[in-house]
């Protein structure tokens, strides 16, 4: 048994979307989340930028003695695994790009033509189609960078018609012309606008990743004997933006009031 907390981060807001299946799956567990608002999008940053934000954030988590990290975000994923494993090789570091790729080469076959949408770095780094491909050869993989719907969900334009016509204009080709019936969310951000997405295709088959990765995590805590016994311990949000629309989501997507929630400012530059 563990009760030390378990440690989540994102280049902002869009990593929440990973806590409420660990809340209703393992209720006794604690976290603490980072989500670094002052510097997000990080998708269109130089890789160099990404890796020194990133091993920053898993510094600060680190000497918070979390037990687990858990890289909510794609981005990070993609381009620092590897090298923050390498930083912390006694913490379990787990990166969501795997999971939902296994799911995808699972439940998908040759006659799916699926769909990528991430930022930037994300598609440039090729992991999705790589790891989808590698064990599901039959499979059909497109990509598409969709690099402006991080700054427009951090700013909260959601549910209204800005949000729509950039689906549109990314999407409406690329559906199109590839063929596309399966579209995987290569972003955590952007499950806050699946709605959306649905809405304007309801014919197409959408696939979170940020549902994936609680199965590495279990695993993770079960090999390691570090599952937590009842816990009252508080789970603490930390963010290098306390800004408005940030505390906003948290309340959303948590479905929690913002009097039970602990919100820390850290600033990651001093």
């Amino acid at each position: 048994m563990d009760n030390r907390p378990i440690g989540f981060f994102d280049s902002g807001l869009g990593g929440l979307t990973c806590i409420p299946n660990l809340f209703r799956q393992l209720p006794e567990e604690r976290i603490i989340y980072f989500g670094d608002t002052a510097r997000t999008p990080y998708g269109s940053k130089a890789v160099s930028t990404i890796r020194h934000y990133a091993a920053q954030i898993a510094d600060f988590l680190a000497a918070q003695n979390v037990k687990m990290m858990v890289i909510a975000c794609n981005t990070i994923t993609a381009t620092c695994l590897d090298e923050l494993r390498a930083r912390y090789p006694s913490i379990p570091i787990i990166g969501i790009i795997s999971p939902a790729a296994k799911t995808i080469a699972r439940t998908c076959d040759e006659t799916n033509r699926i769909g990528v949408i991430a930022t930037k770095a994300t598609i440039a780094s090729d992991d999705y189609p790589r790891k989808i491909l590698e064990k599901n050869p039959a499979l059909h993989v497109f990509s598409k960078a969709t690099p402006a719907f991080v700054p427009l969900i951090e700013e909260g334009i959601i549910d209204n018609q800005i949000m729509d016509l950039t689906i549109h204009y990314y999407l409406d080709d690329f559906l199109a012309e590839n063929q596309i019936d399966t579209l995987v969310l290569g972003c955590t951000h952007y499950p806050i606008i699946r709605s959306n997405i649905k809405r304007l295709y309801p014919a197409l088959k959408i696939i979170n990743p940020s549902y994936e990765i609680m199965r590495p995590i279990n695993d993770s805590l079960r090999e390691h004997d570090m599952y937590a016994a009842v816990n009252d311990r508080e789970n603490i949000f930390y963010a290098s933006d306390l800004s408005e629309n940030f505390v906003n989501m948290i309340q959303k997507v948590l479905e929690v009031e913002e009097s039970d929630l602990i919100l820390k400012f850290k600033n990651l530059d001093l």
